[in-house]
């Protein structure tokens, strides 16, 4: 939906809710996608947010309630009653309601716990044990399995008695008779094969599977590395536990691309901006500023120690700021490239040896290129003097190259520490660039005011 249907449909909500409309309404809510519908009451004053979702009913303000931010879906849940919330918890899938429930406080979850139906209620509470970020917190208890031993024909019956508690079926997993996972069959293989094949002469035995104890980013990488739909989890002895499909794994990089870039804000945990206190953001930013500060005191004595260099050619300190920006351009396209394979866990050693040569070839191209550039520059503008041309580009390069070495080894070496890159290397980059940076530069200019001029 753009953004202009949803104007017009936000227009035609509002005044149909101030007419009290309900027939009208409801014909329109039915043709709104749940995301959609989520964008709309996001986009409503809340008391007609609300009176839009009491017209829903349990099934579609679940699928609605899921596609919520946190802070929408918590606001809308302290407006429902119990009994309210036990029905559309009810309706969703195992891991959704164990995500929903986890979000509520221990009183009202254990109210809602106890208004599930006993096989609802016991799926939850064997998911609510795993960690939110595990493989276990993100799985869901709805799969279909057969016996390896059964027929095409069996495992289509079972599909059949399954498809209410299924929403999204892949994959039919086979399993022996200790329910270990022994092998998988594609919903189209399935489909293909004669109806009296049994399921062993068809199946995939090289199972691609998670624990339940598997972060779930390494997860995330696994489906991404092997283009999978969905992904079996199963317990420590290969016992098939439960299933993780592609829209679980989504979330995931978005969650994981959301949580660097609040790390790479100062922003801890998830949390909201605006509910962290001053003191827990400072504290959060503040070790890693120190880092940056400790470097550019650094920076300010190596200056004063070069003080009488920068008197003698008042025009080697015109080019500091830009030196010294091209060197951490330099470094952060170096270092980003690395956060990011470390991030989707891309290659070994071998990889990491080429991709460290890789950014040594690209740093010094670049550095060429600018440092011809800005020896051109220096000659028309600035000096008469060819020499004092080159050594300021000599600098450029030396600079550059030493910055994108810097971004390139800096995250591996955090990483190896268990230090987060994507918070770490940026502050280890500025300091490093300032410090390292100017005093090359300016050691090259003390060689050129000694021995050249």
């Amino acid at each position: 939906m753009d953004l202009g249907d949803r104007k017009e449909i936000l227009e035609n909500l509002k005044y149909l809710i101030s007419v009290h409309d309900i027939p009208k309404l409801k014909n329109i809510i039915i043709d709104i996608h749940p995301a959609d519908m989520a964008d709309i009451i996001r986009d409503l004053d809340t008391p007609e947010g609300d009176y839009i979702f009491r017209l829903m009913n349990s099934r579609e303000a679940a699928d609605v309630m899921l596609e919520l931010d946190e802070v929408s879906r918590d606001q809308l849940i302290e407006d429902l009653g119990i009994d309210r919330l036990s029905e559309m918890v009810g309706n969703m899938d195992s891991d959704d309601a164990t995500d929903v429930l986890s979000e509520l406080s221990k009183s009202v979850a254990q109210q809602v716990l106890k208004r599930l139906d006993k096989e609802d209620r016991a799926e939850v509470e064997k998911l609510i044990v795993h960690e939110e970020d595990s493989a276990g917190g993100l799985m869901a208890l709805e799969f279909v399995a057969v016996f390896e031993d059964e027929t095409v024909d069996d495992a289509i019956q079972k599909i059949r008695q399954k498809a209410q508690e299924v929403d999204q079926l892949f994959y039919v997993y086979a399993v022996d008779h200790q329910q270990r996972l022994v092998g998988v069959v594609p919903l189209k293989k399935l489909l293909l094969s004669k109806r009296d094949m049994h399921i062993r002469d068809i199946m995939n035995t090289d199972v691609i599977s998670v624990t339940a104890e598997k972060d779930q980013e390494q997860v995330a990488n696994i489906v991404r590395r092997y283009d999978l739909v969905a992904i079996p989890v199963v317990d420590d002895e290969n016992r098939l536990v439960g299933k993780i499909t592609i829209d679980d794994v989504l979330d995931v990089l978005h969650e994981e691309a959301t949580e660097d870039m609040q790390i790479m804000a100062g922003i801890a945990d998830d949390e909201i901006p605006q509910e962290m206190s001053t003191l827990r953001i400072s504290r959060f930013r503040l070790p890693w500023l120190l880092v940056a500060f400790a470097g550019e005191v650094g920076s300010a004595f190596i200056m004063r120690a070069f003080e009488a260099s920068i008197q003698q050619i008042v025009a080697t300190a015109f080019f500091i700021p830009l030196i010294m920006a091209m060197g951490g351009n330099s470094g952060i396209q170096a270092s980003t490239i690395v956060v990011r394979s470390i991030a989707l866990e891309e290659g070994g050693t071998t990889n990491r040896w080429a991709r460290f040569f890789r950014e040594l070839r690209v740093a010094l191209l670049n550095g060429f290129v600018m440092s011809v550039l800005i020896f051109f520059m220096v000659y028309a503008f600035f000096s008469e003097d060819p020499l004092f041309g080159v050594v300021i580009g000599l600098s450029m390069l030396v600079v550059m190259v030493n910055a994108a070495l810097v971004g390139a080894v800096v995250p591996y070496v955090l990483n190896r520490f268990k230090y987060d890159p994507a918070i770490a290397t940026g502050p280890f980059i500025t300091t490093s660039n300032d410090v390292l940076g100017l005093f090359i530069y300016l050691s090259m200019s003390l060689a050129y005011l000694t021995y050249l001029r």
